[in-house]
């Protein structure tokens, strides 16, 4: 992490709170800490691809799938032991099928969410990609996967095995709403790529949302991290851009979920029912392959971007403030977050022992 990108990051943090119009409030008071980052904070992704109908659904489904598994361990600091990748029939004498840890079937998906809740601890984060085909509304809308398909109450009860674990869930295939709206949850990111059953169209949301995270092009507040709600923003608007091109009306709208309801906002924003958790939820580890940090280094970067989610917190709740408390707290974190950032650079140089 280099000094000069990160303190562009806090000058945009800090133009991005003093656009905001003061209005009258109370006290803020503390909530669940969700996504709270800490240096024992583990994280883990689990991708599973379905299978589908010919050759060139296959190999786009393969490559986004490939794709991410290889950005989460260049990029976010994953690794073999983080990421299991479920990939159609589970066949791995494929090029590149030395990622692929099992089948996306019933089997697999039960084996692989049943190995993590053994190792996951309370605080943790766990990241669900769901890559390929859906179908289906309401209780009965499924993701197409290997043998009989499975429906979104189905998928749901078996995630209710991590309650005190973080998660986020993109689920990327057609018709991916009603599937998705099974999966909302208090505390929990969830990111559909269409709004409604009728879009069956394979959506090209999943090549833009892996796009966002590939050398971080969806860093917009250049913060050197990717939020959930900044991906979600760089892979709509590519999305929309793509079908702009082609000269076609989109077939498909993607929507986010950050606050239990199961109402997916298609235009989601800090101020807004939905995308306050979205901005805080990152996938990447308190470090990277590219870092060599000491243990003193580590703990400074945790305190900076526990600092920078209070940052994002107090802006989207800037409402709920009176305009002196409101200044007053955000001055004292963004005093708070550049002093940190200050011993994180001076720690830099230091030498684990």
């Amino acid at each position: 992490m280099k000094l000069p990108s990160k303190c562009r990051g806090f000058l945009a943090l800090a133009s991005a709170c003093l656009a905001a119009m003061p209005v009258v409030g109370q006290e803020l008071e503390p909530g669940p800490n969700y996504f709270l980052d800490t240096p024992d904070t583990a994280k883990y992704a689990l991708i599973v691809a379905g299978p589908t109908v010919g050759d060139s659904n296959k190999d786009r489904f393969r490559q986004w799938a490939f794709s991410l598994h290889d950005i989460l361990a260049r990029d976010y600091g994953y690794s073999s032991d983080t990421i299991t990748l479920l990939h159609d029939r589970g066949y791995t004498e494929i090029t590149g099928g030395e990622r692929i840890d099992g089948a996306a079937n019933r089997e697999g998906i039960d084996q692989a969410l049943s190995d993590l809740a053994a190792r996951v601890a309370t605080g943790d984060q766990i990241t669900v990609y769901l890559i390929g085909h859906g179908s289906g509304a309401e209780e009965e809308a499924k993701f197409n996967i290997v043998g009989p398909d499975i429906t979104g109450i189905e998928f749901a009860a078996m995630l209710d095995r991590f309650e005190q674990q973080d998660m986020v869930i993109i689920n990327t295939t057609s018709a991916s709403y009603g599937f998705s709206a099974s999966l909302s949850s208090e505390g929990r990111v969830v990111i559909s790529s269409t709004r409604s059953p009728s879009e069956r169209y394979d959506p090209v949301f999943s090549r833009y949302f892996i796009e966002a995270l590939d050398g971080r092009n969806g860093d917009r507040d250049k913060n050197n991290r990717v939020s959930m709600l900044e991906a979600f923003e760089y892979a709509k608007a590519n999305v929309e851009a793509w079908y702009e091109e082609q000269g076609r009306l989109a077939p498909e709208h993607a929507g986010l979920d950050d606050n239990g309801d199961a109402l997916f906002t298609l235009e989601p924003a800090t101020d807004e029912a939905d995308g306050r958790l979205a901005e805080i939820a990152y996938i990447d580890t308190l470090v990277v392959s590219n870092e060599n940090l000491s243990q003193n280094a580590r703990r400074m970067k945790a305190r900076m971007q526990e600092l920078e989610r209070s940052v994002f917190i107090l802006r989207g709740r800037k409402a709920d403030f009176l305009e002196a408390d409101y200044w007053t707290q955000m001055e004292s974190l963004l005093v708070d977050l550049a002093r940190t950032t200050s011993q994180f650079n001076d720690a830099m140089g230091e030498v684990e022992q």
